[in-house]
């Protein structure tokens, strides 16, 4: 149903090549948009052997107009044996990305691409062939999940105001069907936003809905004024199809005010015409710009997404389209404006997606590329509709991923870009490459990278919880920092290494100590972690031999302890020769409990038996 929004209001009619006596009855039912009771027609052909190119043709685009996915696939796949003209193609490889099968819509779209080299689409598609395992990758930023106002039928357009959420639907079936899905026309509806986060009394808004279609809407800040989406049947304008016995009308934008608390006379768009459509209104909340998609001309695909000047006495400026950074060759529709007036969501099948029309969000203050909002917002069907309540820290957005047109509840997860730069505590230079391991509050490494020419690393954690990094690079010492619990946004963390030297004195190799687990000589990985700065000081200085001097607590016999600690030193020695240092640079003893660190005999703590157990590095040689 939201392909009535999408592409020019109507399906445009395929080539009229190869139409014959008998697909007669089947081309005139698609021309008059019914396209359920096509498609059966041109099965009869099919199942009668009266098959041809056009046929299979006629059928795909079918099942592409009421967005059946697989039969689509099936019989452009069947079309596509004869030679096409290059949007075939790109609506096949549609349709097989939306099952999943982006192999086969890379092979339609290397088709595509060599017929329209000049199309941006292709342009991106051949710079960036294997996008899709990088879009899958994406930090996920939303939870989602569907509504329970949902109905069996196409419900869409959710947006948010004050505690009535409007929506539009298909579900009343006391309305006469449409052709194009055998789904009742659309109306405007409303229902209640519960304190408990549950939406309930679904209505329609009688005063704004007419016979035909109707909806979406967007409202202004103060709640008085309304945008939306109509027929232009309602203002009796329509085009004339003798041929097909059809009135054909287009979606215009519509605007009414309230007047002693009810809305009040309904009044067309001066833009608005019969040529073209208007459609998927969405107002900034200064009510300064009105956004929408058209396909009126100056539109650089089907239909794109354009605004207008809203003046302070109540007249519009001339429409603007958005241009190639939010557009393409495709179609864009369904803008929303969030309150902020810079950042713009809006639904594409042009741009790089995971499906047939994928949600993008681009911030228009700046001017950059739009960007695809990635799971679970989008996935291998149509996405669309995006809207976002601030006050309420909640979006909605429409997706036929169950089916029909459903509408889902998106929940932000709160996230923290945190960005750390590394540079020399010295010199103050930078440390590219250095290795910036991310642990959690229990200390379990997460994942780890390498800085990259500018010194940074960047990682998407949770808010509200602790981390630690673990930054390591050759030449330095080795540290942690502890990285504190952080609401949101983005924290950006300038950490420094000291150069090695800075732990050799003249006696010892000073490190943090290398703590051993009640009973076990094993290296932990913390220890590891210490050990390694003993081994950068030793590639930084070839000459130096180290005597490494293993201790226990004084928990067990003398004898037990001095073994212990034996193998405790034989560990450390083993795991520094593992890193490339040769054996005859460094040596083990093991002393057992005879010096300990805190001399606290019977009486000590766990403190103080973790301190006790330990490793020096005395300097033998420099």
């Amino acid at each position: 149903m939201k392909k009535l929004y999408i592409v020019l209001s109507f399906a445009i009619a395929s080539s009229v090549t190869a139409q014959n006596a008998d697909t007669q009855k089947a081309d005139k039912l698609y021309n008059r948009y019914e396209y359920v009771s096509a498609a059966k027609e041109y099965l009869k052909l099919v199942e009668n052997g009266k098959t041809s190119p056009y046929v299979y043709k006629q059928l795909a685009d079918t099942y592409f107009n009421m967005f059946d996915t697989t039969e689509a696939a099936k019989w452009y796949a069947q079309a596509t044996q004869t030679e096409q003209d290059a949007e075939t193609y790109y609506r096949y490889a549609q349709m097989l990305k939306s099952n999943g099968k982006y192999e086969e819509s890379n092979k339609q779209m290397q088709k595509f691409a060599a017929l329209a080299p000049k199309d941006q689409r292709a342009i991106t598609f051949k710079q960036n062939p294997n996008y899709v395992p990088k879009l899958l990758d994406k930090h996920k930023n939303f939870t989602v999940k569907p509504l329970e106002i949902n109905s069996d039928k196409s419900d869409f357009g959710a947006v948010l105001y004050d505690n009535q959420l409007y929506f539009t639907s298909a579900r009343n079936t006391a309305r006469k069907d449409y052709g194009w899905n055998k789904e009742p026309f659309l109306d405007i509806y409303k229902a209640d936003y519960n304190i408990d986060g549950t939406f309930t009394n679904s209505a329609t808004v009688n005063e704004l809905n007419s016979k035909r279609h109707d909806g979406p809407v967007t409202i202004s800040a103060d709640g008085n004024t309304v945008y939306f989406t109509s027929d232009s049947f309602r203002e009796k304008v329509f085009e004339k199809d003798k041929k097909n016995n059809l009135q054909l009308g287009k979606n215009n934008l519509f605007v009414c005010t309230k007047e002693n608390g009810k809305w009040g006379k309904i009044i067309s768009l001066p833009f608005n015409s019969k040529e073209y459509s208007t459609s998927n209104p969405s107002l900034s909340r200064d009510g300064k710009t009105l956004y929408f998609s058209s396909n009126m001309p100056g539109s650089i695909g089907g239909v794109d997404i354009w605004k207008v000047a809203v003046n302070a006495d109540g007249t519009y400026g001339e429409p603007v389209n958005l241009g190639a950074k939010i557009n393409t060759e495709g179609n864009e529709s369904f803008p929303f404006i969030a309150d902020d007036n810079n950042t713009l969501y809006y639904a594409s099948s042009g741009k790089q997606g995971l499906g047939g029309l994928d949600v993008f969000v681009a911030d228009l203050a700046k001017g950059t590329e739009a960007v695809n909002m990635g799971q679970p917002i989008n996935g291998e069907k149509d996405d669309f509709g995006f809207t976002f309540n601030k006050d309420k820290n909640i979006g909605f957005f429409a997706s036929n991923r169950a089916e029909s047109d459903d509408i889902y509840l998106a929940t932000p997860l709160c996230g923290v870009e945190l960005i750390a730069t590394v540079t020399n505590a010295k010199t103050g230079a930078i440390i590219p490459g250095a290795k910036v391991a991310i642990l959690d509050d229990k200390n379990n490494v997460i994942t780890s990278k390498n800085a990259d020419e500018k010194g940074q690393v960047s990682y998407d954690v949770e808010c509200d919880k602790a981390y630690s990094l673990e930054i390591s690079s050759e030449g330095f010492e080795s540290n942690t920092f502890p990285v504190g619990k952080t609401k949101g946004g983005k924290k950006e963390m300038p950490v420094t290494l000291q150069p090695i030297e800075s732990i050799i004195t003249e006696t010892e190799v000073v490190l943090n100590p290398i703590y051993f687990e009640y009973n076990k000589a094993n290296i932990t990985r913390e220890g590891a972690f210490e050990l390694d700065k003993l081994v950068q000081a030793l590639k930084s200085n070839p000459n130096m031999v180290i005597l490494a001097k293993s201790h226990t607590d004084n928990r067990g016999s003398d004898v037990y302890n001095l073994n212990l600690s034996d193998k405790r030193a034989k560990s450390t020695v083993q795991y520094v020769i593992s890193k490339g240092i040769p054996a005859e640079r460094i040596s083990g003893k093991g002393m057992g409990e005879i010096e300990p660190k805190v001399d606290c005999k019977e009486n000590c703590t766990e403190e103080q038996h973790a301190q006790n157990r330990r490793s020096e590095f005395l300097i033998v040689k420099k």
